[in-house]
């Protein structure tokens, strides 16, 4: 069998040298987006789950509403799995497209659901598209924006989460109006407004380009050049001449790593970090999952608020999580990722456990928990969005977006999946000393995380994607 061709390049450092620009801004709308839709998708859920149990429309329980949260957590859960494979042999490009069409199907499906069984169908295929799109959009924006900047763009990409939440309460808002709209036909136009969203950004998305690192470990070195040339061009047309290159790596293309070799890897040689991963992951997705799909339910069940306002108080919440990574982002760069990661996990899990006592003691009105989430997911927004950053640029570039994609699903598996039924439980049953002690367990796990952070973090600020996980066929010294 032949031996996989030796290459030698200055692409991965010709990419990292880059000035900020115009392109780099069009990358990050095109493929931020889908943190976006995510954060539509969940808001307008949690907004219309009051309206879901109408007996006009489809007269769901708390209970039930849960779990078709928790199918479309397990449809991300699996669309990741699949995707992220897919993401590695096939091509980022390819996937962040087929990703965001299956989703436009599924949303538009939604809105046409007439019982629970249905309902949930629908979200576990639009979670099953979600789910792909993690591990190849995170995957292309690691290997595309320079590594000064990375943790900055990462943390304010996952942040846009929150802007498509501001969009599903805005949404709400003006759509439960039972005044206006037919409850029945409200909801449904929710779900249709989302696909519609969706075309326009497939059609932007079409002219990002495929990973240039991507092509490179797939032997594809002719058409990597091309487009590296092609993304210079228009950067030095706006900053004038480029500096060159700081270095030159050797590698080997390996078309396909198996999967007996990355379980291998992720045990083995990256094992502290495989357990870092999951920690994290774990952690953020049950403090969110568990808390946010629910949000609604307690407004409405503990404080009497209509389903028709709900949205009003989801504007500051969606406002804190948005504006954390924006503001704090920059210093995972310049102050380090095992010290912010750290920090905001502690804080994030100290100011649940506070906020949770004090609900339980009924200390708090509607606005003064709105407010209180606002300030505490300021700090929780950037804690989770830090955990995606870590898992996709922690790993070799050979099983970049299959590793995402594995410590995702793990990670709401262990973390999301169970929390929704389980505060929706609580929230039925009408007691606060439950739901408090819900609220408890959720902190004492980011507390943990952050234990976890400060000790086996990785100091990857600043630094290139090879330098922190050199590739699987790196033959640089």
């Amino acid at each position: 069998m032949d031996r996989p061709a030796v290459l030698e390049t200055s692409i991965p450092a010709r990419l990292d040298r880059l000035p900020w620009s115009r392109w780099h801004w069009r990358v990050v709308v095109a493929l931020g987006v889908s943190w976006l839709l995510d954060g539509l998708e969940v808001t307008v859920v949690g907004s219309i789950g009051p309206t879901l149990q109408r007996p006009d429309t489809l007269g769901l329980g708390a209970t039930e509403i849960g779990w078709a949260a928790s199918a479309y957590i397990a449809g991300a859960v699996l669309g990741a799995l699949v995707f992220g494979r897919l993401a590695d042999t096939l091509g980022r490009k390819r996937i962040f497209l087929v990703t965001l069409a299956l989703y436009l199907v599924a949303t538009l499906a939604t809105a046409f659901s007439f019982d629970l069984m249905s309902f949930a169908l629908c979200r576990f295929a639009t979670g099953f598209g979600i789910g792909g799109e993690y591990a190849a959009i995170n995957s292309a924006i690691d290997e595309l924006i320079p590594a000064r900047l990375r943790g900055r763009v990462d943390l304010g990409v996952n942040g846009t989460f929150w802007i498509g939440a501001a969009l599903g309460a805005a949404l709400s808002v003006l759509l439960l109006d039972s005044a206006r709209i037919e409850p029945d036909i409200a909801w449904r136009g929710a779900f249709a407004l989302g696909a519609v969203l969706s075309v326009a950004i497939l059609l932007v998305r079409r002219h990002v380009p495929e990973s240039p690192r991507w092509l490179l470990v797939h032997g594809r070195e002719a058409e990597a050049e091309a487009i590296v040339e092609q993304i210079e061009a228009q950067v030095s047309a706006e900053h004038g001449a480029l500096p060159g290159p700081a270095c030159v790596l050797r590698q080997r293309s390996l078309h396909a790593v198996p999967w007996a070799e990355i379980v291998r890897l992720l045990l083995t040689r990256y094992r502290a970090r495989t357990g870092l991963g999951l920690v994290l992951m774990a952690a953020q997705a049950f403090f969110y999952n568990a808390i946010f799909f629910t949000y609604a339910l307690v407004l409405t069940s503990f404080y009497r608020v209509p389903d028709t306002t709900v949205g009003y108080y989801l504007f500051p919440f969606a406002a804190g999580n948005f504006l954390g990574p924006l503001i704090l982002g920059k210093l995972f760069d310049a102050v380090g990722r095992r010290t912010m990661i750290a920090c905001t996990y502690a804080l994030a899990g100290l100011g649940l456990f506070f906020t949770g006592y004090l609900f339980s003691q009924d200390a708090l009105g509607p606005t003064g928990l709105a407010l209180a989430w606002s300030a505490i997911f300021f700090v929780a927004s950037a804690a989770a969005s830090s955990a995606y950053l870590t898992v996709s640029e922690i790993f070799p570039l050979e099983m970049r977006a299959v590793a995402i994609s594995l410590f995702y699903a793990a990670g709401t598996a262990l973390g999301g999946f169970a929390g929704p039924p389980l505060f929706g439980a609580m929230i039925q049953s009408g007691s606060r000393s439950g739901l408090f002690a819900a609220y408890a367990f959720a902190a004492a796990l980011m507390c943990a995380a952050a234990i976890v952070a400060a000790l086996r973090g990785v100091d990857a600020e600043r630094k290139p994607l090879e330098e922190i996980a050199p590739p699987l066929g790196s033959l640089t010294p």
